[in-house]
């Protein structure tokens, strides 16, 4: 092992490897305090982060999140589970006595509060939460619980159902809505715990952060260089605009909406089958980088085909409703599946547009959400007109449109008038007369027909019928008939469509999605975009802004964000140049002592995130880097090369995986063709989803598996020998200088003496044992299908004009696979 420096952690890091054959092995990854956000149980944090004495207890931020872990399951809103006849989730109700006689709670008098007593009990007959209970309060947990008693027990509706106002700024508002906005309320909190917030990015370390953010992609070294020379106070807002306006700014941003969303290509259930719905990823990408309103966007997905003489942009968006996984299953129950599929509606439909988990209520009321079973299949009763069946077919998957390309189109069109021609003229001939070859020709012309049609790409839509009806499963058995029959509506406790006497529909639900009578979706979607830009949301739990959920770090930010979400007429565009043109965007994401002691997890943002990228961007910035990559907005779904019998289990049918040839297999891996139950190695070794279900927040692991696939890959492997190639080619003569090219273009920095010095090394042994191996040099030089510059005859030869040495290509290739294995490569800063 030879030590290195991380220049951004300042942590020892090291590289090892051995130069054997095709296997270099880097491990060069320090996870440490700073690296990320971490997930903290909300009781914990409510204990750790108490207000002191001077400060009032506030029941949402200190007080509901222990009573959700440990009080309500067995006494908060589901009926069918409460206890002693006891609810703590209404004030009303927890001051009247419970089955004891005793007031559970006594606004002022913690001594005479039963709840006091039984928490502080040492009777294990008494104790509450019971001993063997899952979740047991610490002392400092009951101690605050009491405090906030003696403070006169103050409820607050939980905050993110609570109606969106305007929130007094921490000092005096901006005349329009700006960056400073954002700082105002973050620097108010700093300087309420006298934290002093971190100094602003280097120029190069902000211009990737930001590339990489709104991209997905790094800086070229021209961006930085353009980025770093310009001393005009625009420069930053340049870049800003420059990236937002980029087709690539749609790609990275469709990645996160189709995790949201479960797509995949493939059905999910049984033998996982392919369906056709990669013009529903092309819509998403479009939508984003045409900066279509959210609300439309909104609308588009859960109703699109219902809207007055839909486009056929907006009936592909209405397959977001057939997302969902299906099944071929020859002994499946359609009828069983339906409620399966119902079931998975409402809870991807509530978490992804709404942050709530309106799911968790199919079987009794919510325990921790004032959402009831009856709310559940009344929201679920919105898709009850979708033309769909419980087990589907391998030869037909309706309703589902055509989408022919010019080229296609006019060949289809011309065959149809040749085939119309050639039977107008058969059917004119006289009866008995020889049909010279006209039925052959026919025949020949149908089948050309066919094959085109054949490669015309489908999309499944929505497609509205006569609504089935739907009733309350009882424990939601959908075998129980005797329920009652619900009508479409919102939660009750949100309020109530006006459609008067008639049906709602799901352009209903769409328009009271982005209404100004429901809190949730501006609040859910800022939140997620937040999230983006700086590894964490300002409301951690992403995928919960309900009772379970966390309260928000800055909650005033928040709703300020939402406001002006709306106020900007639901732009997506304006609210990321608000977050990213802010201070606090801009900031050093390395830690001070203090902020290591007082804020380890930068719940206060005086620092940056730093994290690792996402699968798709590991892939994406080792392939533009190589020069490998190719850029071609949209299509079909592409196939990376993949280990060979990974299919293997695949049944109904058997099936074979096939790589791409060509560019396909060089395109980005928003692309890439998800198998739900067999995702691609590498993304899944990168915690990608397999999108069975919404994912608001991927896992961030850091495993040896992850250097082994950086290394081994076989796409990561090809991309390697094509950037040796590159740095044979383009840089200077010297390793000494290749080295500083070769680091420059994937880091977007020269190297340290030390890397430098180790890479060195690295090349030298490695060029020495191709020399030594010529036969492992050609095999490793042979990976992938992209031909590779003209190879000298002999593997030692010295490089020439035209060719180039196997064995310095193949040393240079394991100088490129270590470079991209760097802890610095794939995380961003």
């Amino acid at each position: 092992m030879n030590g290195t420096l991380d220049s951004h952690t300042g942590k020892s890091m090291g590289i090892y490897y051995w130069p054997c054959g095709n296997l270099v092995l880097t491990l060069a990854a320090a996870m440490w305090l700073g690296a990320g956000p971490l997930c903290i149980p909300v009781a914990c944090l409510s204990a750790a982060d108490a207000p002191p004495a001077a400060e009032a207890v506030e029941f949402n931020r200190d007080i509901r999140p222990i009573l959700t872990e440990t009080c309500f399951p067995c006494h908060g809103p589901d009926a069918e589970t409460r206890e002693a006849g006891l609810r703590l989730d209404i004030r009303d109700l927890a001051l009247q006595p419970a089955d004891s006689g005793e007031p559970p709670i006594v606004p002022g008098e913690p001594e005479n509060s039963e709840l006091v007593r039984r928490i502080f009990s040492d009777d294990d007959g008494e104790q509450m939460p019971p001993a063997d209970a899952q979740h047991g309060l610490s002392e400092q947990q009951r101690l605050l619980i009491k405090r906030w008693i003696a403070e006169g027990a103050e409820y607050q509706s939980h905050w993110a159902y609570v109606p969106l106002h305007p929130h007094a700024m921490p000092r005096p508002a901006q005349a329009v809505a700006s960056a400073s906005s954002i700082d105002a309320f973050i620097d108010a909190q700093l300087a309420e715990v006298g934290l002093a917030p971190a100094p602003p990015a280097d120029a190069v370390t902000l211009l990737r952060r930001l590339s990489l953010d709104l991209t997905g992609l790094p800086p070229t070294p021209a961006d930085i260089a353009r980025f770093v020379n310009d001393s005009s106070a625009a420069a930053y807002r340049r870049e800003v605009e420059r990236l937002l306006a980029s087709p690539r700014f749609g790609e990275r941003m469709a990645v996160y909406w189709l995790d949201l969303v479960r797509y995949a290509d493939t059905v999910g259930y049984h033998g996982d089958q392919d369906v056709s719905q990669s013009p529903y990823r092309d819509y998403v990408i479009d939508a984003f980088n045409r900066n279509l309103p959210y609300d439309q966007f909104v609308v588009e997905q859960l109703a699109g085909d219902l809207l007055p003489e839909a486009t056929t942009e907006q009936l592909i968006a209405s397959g977001y409703n057939r997302l969902n996984q299906t099944t071929e299953e020859g002994g499946a129950q359609p009828k069983e599946y339906l409620a399966i599929y119902f079931a998975d509606r409402v809870r991807n439909v509530s978490q992804a547009f709404l942050g709530a988990t309106i799911g968790c209520a199919q079987c009794h009321d919510h325990k921790y959400d004032p959402f009831t079973a009856r709310d559940f299949y009344a929201f679920g009763a919105f898709f009850a007109d979708l033309e769909e069946v419980g087990k589907y077919n391998a030869r037909s998957r309706p309703p589902h449109i055509e989408l022919p390309t010019a080229e296609q189109q006019q060949k289809l069109e011309e065959l149809d008038r040749q085939l119309a021609a050639l039977r107008s003229e058969l059917e004119s001939r006289e009866p008995g007369a020889a049909a010279d070859s006209g039925q052959q020709e026919l025949e020949q012309l149908q089948k050309q027909r066919d094959a085109v049609q054949a490669q015309v790409l489908t999309s499944v839509i929505s497609r509205a019928t006569e609504p089935r009806t739907i009733r309350i499963l009882a424990r939601g058995n959908w075998m129980d008939d005797s329920g009652e029959i619900v009508q479409p509506a919102i939660p009750e406790f949100l309020g109530k469509l006006d459609v008067q006497d008639r049906r709602a529909t799901r352009l209903d639900l769409a328009r009271w999605m982005c209404s100004p009578e429901n809190p949730l979706t501006a609040r859910t979607m800022v939140n997620r975009l937040w999230l983006l830009m700086f590894g964490q949301g300002i409301c951690a739990s992403v995928d919960d802004l309900g009772g379970q959920g966390s309260y928000p770090s800055h909650p005033a930010l928040l709703d300020w964000l939402s406001n002006e979400f709306i106020r900007s007429g639901w732009d997506i565009k304006h609210m990321l140049r608000l977050i990213v043109t802010s201070e606090a965007y801009q900031r050093s994401s390395l830690p001070s002592e203090a902020m290591r002691q007082e804020d380890p997890y930068n719940q206060r943002l005086a620092r940056q995130g730093r994290f690792r990228v996402d699968a798709e961007a590991v892939r994406d910035s080792i392939l533009v880097t190589s020069g490998l990559l190719v850029e071609r907005v949209g299509g079909r779904s592409t196939k990376p090369y993949q280990p060979a019998g990974y299919y293997a289990q695949l049944n109904f049918p058997r099936r074979e995986y096939q790589a791409d040839e060509g560019a396909d297999q060089y395109r980005r891996g928003v692309y890439t063709h998800w198998q739900r139950t067999f995702l691609h190695p590498m993304l899944k070794a990168f915690d990608a989803p397999s999108r069975e279900e919404c994912t608001a927040v991927r896992s961030r692991s850091s495993t040896p598996l992850q250097a082994l696939t950086l290394l081994n890959d076989p796409s990561l492997v090809e991309a390697a020998c094509v950037f040796a190639a590159r740095i044979c080619s383009q840089a200077g003569p010297t390793p000494e200088q290749r080295i500083a090219w070769a680091y420059e273009q994937a880091l977007s920095r020269r190297p340290d003496a030390a890397i430098a010095e180790e890479l060195h090394q690295l090349y030298t042994q490695h060029y020495e044992h191709y020399r030594q191996h010529p036969k492992q040099a050609t095999a490793l030089l042979r990976t992938g299908h992209r031909p590779l510059p003209p190879l000298a005859a002999a593997v030692e030869q010295p490089a020439s004009d035209v060719t180039v040495a196997p064995a310095e290509l193949a040393a240079w290739t394991s100088v490129a696979r270590v470079i991209f294995n760097l802890h610095e490569t794939i995380t961003r800063y």
